[in-house]
């Protein structure tokens, strides 16, 4: 059976998740604008940088819990990404939707909201209270896909 848009989407963006080098947690994004995919990201070190599977994990080592102390990690995170390889390729996220396999941290709400994201489909809890009143705040749809 032929998969919906967003079936079709958020597959893609579970698949794009694979690439990802973080050795805590796999997340793929997928930025769409008029159906059209715009640009992909996951989880994992700058371009040239060594990843955490070939250096290990800072916050590991620190005993960073999850959602906390950003800034000690290595990796930039997957809708980051997707919105940083658009503008390396000139491509308007303004009016964009995004599909990812997470929901946004308050960093990366704060990134898709100047971007210009207009719709965030998530499958995989995060939970943030900043993210979530900054999207809200903002316009931003998001929607818990199940």
């Amino acid at each position: 059976m032929r998969p919906t848009t967003n079936e079709y989407f958020m597959g893609i963006a579970e698949k794009v998740a694979e690439r990802s080098t973080c050795l805590r947690r796999k997340v793929g994004a997928v930025l769409v604008k008029d159906k059209q995919i715009i640009s992909t990201g996951y989880n994992g070190a700058p371009k040239d940088a060594s990843h955490c599977e070939e250096v290990g994990c800072l916050r590991e080592e620190n005993d960073v819990p999850s959602g906390e102390r950003h800034e000690l990690c290595r990796g930039a995170h997957a809708e980051a990404n997707a919105v940083s390889q658009s503008a390396q390729h000139g491509v308007s996220t303004e009016g964009s939707t995004l599909y990812c396999t997470t929901y946004p941290c308050p960093m990366c709400a704060k990134t898709l909201i100047n971007a210009g994201v207009e719709k965030i489909y998530y499958s995989g809890d995060y939970g943030d209270s900043l993210a979530s009143d900054l999207l809200e705040e903002s316009n931003v749809e998001v929607v818990k896909y199940d």
